[in-house]
């Protein structure tokens, strides 16, 4: 059986430090805002499952879709021999594309879970007895270091996750990930794509509130690891269409003036009635917005394949 290897980045203190710079950063600033990767403890991780499986919620279906039909042709393309997964998770939806990678030897998911990448990566190994698995704890987005395996690498980042980054984010996200890749490499981008206002709002505002208590999640989160005070029944879930930036908005809207205190980062924080805190961004995109972006780090667009409907995009890139 091939080896199962894990390699940890990420300093075991990282987390906790993380969060506390982006509370304080985040409740001291105008407007308010907390990251939404704090959405995804045990519990934000069970909901989220929960939404992808909402009639509202098209992305993952969407994305799906996609690798369905078109992972012999993503292996066909690249030839690779190495696949990274950026926030690999379960695994699950890469599983498609491994099946149709029939020259690969190494798999590398990336993710700051040590037991999602246990759990993923031991079941891979059972299933695909000759597939070599090397897992990274790590942020994906601060100064990552890929192991030395065979190329041609393809790293894949799906789900349109990099929606939640802010354009000059996205930016230095896609030039540093270029660094990390030889010419030929190739870089699988999944992105949600521009459609109706309402469909987008829907998807991000179920009739069910899973979305509304994933978004709270994150209160409960920082009452947990940080001592805050938070109610979350003194929010209500926001979700908006910006339609100048193309994304959506997902926001916390104070129901009442009120103080929260966050003791451990020796904060207290006032929220006016109706005041609005932001959790998420999640940008939506247009193929040449997204060609451009590519270029701009040094990546060529060369296929672009979308789900029947034409709500979802994965486009394969390749490193100049």
């Amino acid at each position: 059986m091939s080896p199962f290897l894990l390699t940890r980045t990420l300093p075991e203190d990282a987390t906790e430090a993380a969060l506390r710079a982006d509370v304080q950063r985040g409740l001291t600033g105008t407007p308010k805002t907390l990251p939404p990767k704090w959405f995804y403890d045990a519990h934000g991780s069970e909901l989220f499952e929960r939404i992808t499986e909402l009639p509202e919620y098209y992305p993952t279906r969407a994305e799906r879709e996609i690798l369905l039909a078109r992972s012999t042709a993503i292996a066909a393309a690249t030839g690779a021999r190495t696949l990274v997964e950026l926030g690999s998770g379960s695994s699950e939806k890469t599983r498609h594309l491994i099946d149709a990678m029939t020259g690969l030897h190494t798999y590398v998911p990336v993710d700051v879970s040590e037991s999602a990448l246990t759990q993923a990566g031991q079941a891979l190994i059972a299933e695909r007895p000759a597939l070599s698995v090397h897992a990274l704890i790590a942020d994906f987005t601060a100064d990552l270091e890929l192991p030395d395996t065979p190329g041609p690498r393809l790293v894949a980042f799906l789900g349109g996750t990099i929606g939640n980054l802010l354009p000059a984010e996205r930016a230095e996200f896609l030039a540093s990930l270029r660094a990390l890749l030889a010419p030929g490499d190739a870089l699988l981008l999944g992105t949600d794509l521009v459609k109706d206002e309402r469909v987008l709002v829907r998807a991000y505002d179920d009739a069910a509130g899973v979305t509304a208590a994933f978004d709270k999640n994150v209160l409960t989160v920082v009452n947990r690891e940080l001592g805050a005070d938070f109610d979350p029944d003194a929010f209500d879930h926001v979700a908006l269409w910006d339609a100048g930036n193309e994304w959506i908005e997902m926001r916390l809207r104070s129901l009442a003036d009120q103080t929260v205190k966050v003791p451990s980062l020796d904060l207290a924080v006032h929220f006016a009635a109706g005041e609005e805190m932001r959790t998420e961004v999640s940008a939506k995109f247009r193929k040449e917005g997204v060609r451009a972006e590519l270029a701009a780090a040094g990546l060529d667009l060369s296929h672009w394949w979308t789900d029947d409907e034409g709500r979802f995009a994965l486009s394969l890139s390749t490193a100049r």
